[in-house]
């Protein structure tokens, strides 16, 4: 199901790249709407960074789950001797790397436009950006699973990931916070704790009631 779902995009291009530009849009947009010191722009980026990606994972998860809701797919999926929780991971893992691969693309015109520099721990923000993603992408694909055949799938994931997914971005933002200002780990442990719960929450709920959402 994973290199199914890496061939269809690698042939399309459609989700990484619409992630990519919505992303890199985005940017922009804050890029020149802040006039403001290189100083100010370094304590806000981090919650400018996780509002991109937050907005950016909406594009994703909305198009996870389109081919199987448009094709009536999700049926092969309860005749298959498979286990459920299983579908659930897999999409849990495409989502991480489509939005990991826009990130790619897009962070570094994110720190070239809002002029940062890297003068911080590259291993503690890829760790971040990783976690962080697990987690928006776990809490994401539970609600994508839900709204499957909803009317309004589109409206209804944002309206439901952004309260859900919240204290993650806050979580994350925090710990941005202190990896740019090369904080000790000790101070901002805590807040990889709370990534750390909110990820592992989510994905056992969905690896534990996807069987109920498919069916259902």
């Amino acid at each position: 199901m994973i290199w199914k779902e890496l061939i269809n995009e690698w042939r399309s291009r459609e989700m990484v790249v619409s992630m990519f530009i919505f992303g890199l849009a985005v940017t922009l947009v804050f890029a020149f709407a802040f006039n403001v010191s290189p100083v100010l722009f370094r304590q806000f980026a981090p919650g400018l960074l996780w509002v991109v990606i937050l907005f950016t994972s909406v594009l994703g998860l909305n198009r996870l789950f389109s081919y199987e809701g448009d094709m009536d797919a999700h049926w092969s999926w309860i005749s298959a001797p498979i286990d459920r929780g299983i579908v659930f991971f897999s999409k849990l893992l495409i989502g991480f790397i489509f939005l990991s691969m826009a990130e790619l693309l897009f962070i570094v015109p994110f720190f070239l436009f809002l002029n940062l520099d890297v003068s911080f721990s590259i291993l503690f923000f890829l760790g971040i950006l990783i976690l962080g993603n697990s987690a928006i992408i776990s809490i994401g694909c539970l609600i994508s699973g839900l709204a499957l055949r909803a009317n309004m799938r589109e409206v209804l994931i944002p309206v439901l990931l952004f309260p859900l997914a919240s204290p993650v971005v806050i979580a994350a933002t925090k710990s941005t916070v202190f990896i740019f200002q090369n904080k000790p780990f000790e101070e901002w442990r805590i807040w990889i704790l709370i990534l750390f719960t909110f990820l592992l929450t989510s994905a056992l709920l969905g690896y534990l009631l996807y069987d109920q959402i498919v069916e259902e």
